[in-house]
């Protein structure tokens, strides 16, 4: 039977070589604790996977985004690039179903291997676009688990303050490099059902918490004022809305991934459902306060709701720690030759020197707020938007490709020239927009932040005791 699958290939179609994996573990009753909650592979898995990973700490900084954008444009650019995150997402899982189509019609197997965006792009453009991808998907990853550091450090201060942020941060690296022991995103089951109730909890609380407290006095809705502040808030949404720098290792975890194509959609849908609404309110009721506080916790007041939400928001930030840094840790296997290895304890030991770098990046730079626009504009926009857009063109840009095409467009879209204008848009859009005046700004925000602070600073943005 299973010789049968590895030779059935025909156009439209490909291999699933894990349906042999997840066959064993369904018939095997030792496993079935294992099966509910460690190994998933299902659609819900995946939607979990991306709706838990895409919402993260950016919550927490939506409100001073706001704050620079003003009500109407954080609306606007919330489902602006919600709607282009999710089309990006839709092109990466097409180039990676027409991969993986390729080399299972050449006998590759994959099934002690997690392919990774780099190989999709070296699989059917070559290696310098492969070169490209690794260095802005891993470069995006390790910022994205600096920044999970950063804020573990800075919400665990509105609870205890007897430390400072800096020790906070020695502390959580610790925690996070327990990741390592977690082999792939097939064992994120339970920690993505977890991460989504937390974040679900977390938003509302920021909502109604708002709501409840009211507008402090005197409380202004200057934004926008100045341009810079404005597209640093642009690209900091660019940010949240840029989490499927995983989205190749989440549908390669899939025992199905061609039915991943509407799955990021889905996810942004109900994302939407907690930003919206928490970021609007926490910025009705504090306005320009927020430009002053990145995170949204500083502003509201102490009660056992919130410490309830800065612990599950803790939780939660050590599961997307492990989100991004999973990649990092395949990418780094592969270079050492261990990727393949069976043995959890020598891989996990491979994986820590990973860690060390990003503790030590999350001490130098902890601005907690203006290092997600940075990231956005410089590393977001092309890893999420640009290089998907420029690789799917280039892709099917021969006539034999588009004819011979596993995934081919919806006829809605207009066909392949309506995806190659669409396309066109995206690449324009985020070149100029996102990294041209984004980065711009951004890099003018961080660059006051340093010179504001200074680097290796103790307690980023603490308020001064008496």
């Amino acid at each position: 039977m299973a010789a049968e699958k590895l030779e059935t290939v025909i156009a439209g179609n490909y291999v699933e070589m894990e349906i042999e994996t997840e066959e064993q573990y369904t018939k095997n009753s030792k496993n079935k604790l294992s099966k509910y909650l460690w190994h998933g592979g299902s659609v819900y898995d995946a939607w979990f996977s991306c709706a838990s990973n895409q919402v993260a700490q950016v919550l927490l900084t939506l409100p001073y985004s706001f704050s620079q954008l003003g009500m109407a444009s954080g609306i606007i650019f919330q489902l602006f690039y919600g709607l282009m995150g999710s089309w990006t997402a839709y092109l990466i899982s097409v180039l990676y179903v027409e991969y993986r189509t390729r080399k299972e019609r050449e006998k590759v197997d994959f099934r002690n291997h997690v392919i990774q965006w780099f190989e999709v792009l070296d699989g059917l453009l070559g290696k310098h676009w492969r070169n490209i991808g690794l260095f802005f998907n891993c470069t995006f990853l390790l910022f994205g688990s600096v920044i999970q550091l950063i804020a573990c450090a800075s919400n665990i201060y509105y609870i205890n303050d007897n430390l400072d942020k800096r020790t906070w941060t020695y502390i959580f690296g610790a925690c996070c490099a327990t990741t390592v022991f977690i082999p792939s995103f097939h064992n994120y089951r339970i920690w993505s059902f977890l991460g989504l109730l937390m974040t679900t909890y977390t938003a509302w609380y920021l909502t109604i918490a708002s709501l409840t407290h009211g507008q402090v006095k005197d409380v202004k809705h200057s934004g926008p004022t100045k341009m810079v502040l404005y597209f640093t808030g642009a690209t900091n949404i660019l940010y949240t809305f840029g989490g499927h720098a995983v989205t190749v290792e989440i549908m390669h975890s899939m025992w199905k991934p061609q039915k991943f194509k509407l799955i990021y959609l889905m996810a942004t849908l109900y994302v939407l459902t907690l930003t919206l609404p928490s970021a609007s309110a926490v910025y009705w009721a504090f306005g320009d306060f927020l430009l002053d506080h990145a995170n949204a916790f500083s502003l509201l007041p102490r009660t056992r709701f919130r410490d309830s939400a800065i612990i599950l928001m803790l939780i939660h930030q050590f599961i997307t720690f492990g989100f991004a840094c999973t990649p990092l840790y395949f990418v780094w296997e592969k270079l050492i030759g261990m990727h393949e290895t069976k043995s959890l304890m020598k891989r996990a030991l491979a994986r820590l020197i990973v860690v060390i770098p990003i503790w030590f990046l999350a001490i130098i730079f902890p601005f907690f707020g203006p290092i997600n626009s940075t990231v956005g504009s410089l590393l977001v926009s092309f890893t999420v938007y640009i290089i998907p857009a420029l690789a799917h063109i280039i892709t099917f840009a021969p006539a034999a490709a588009r004819e011979n095409a596993v995934e081919r467009p919806p006829s809605f879209m207009g066909g392949w020239a309506g995806i190659y204008s669409m396309n066109c848009f995206v690449v324009m859009w985020v070149l100029v927009v996102g990294f041209g005046f984004g980065g711009w700004a951004s890099m003018l925000n961080f660059i006051q932040q340093v010179d504001s602070f200074g680097l290796f600073t103790k307690c980023y943005q603490c308020p001064h005791k008496a």
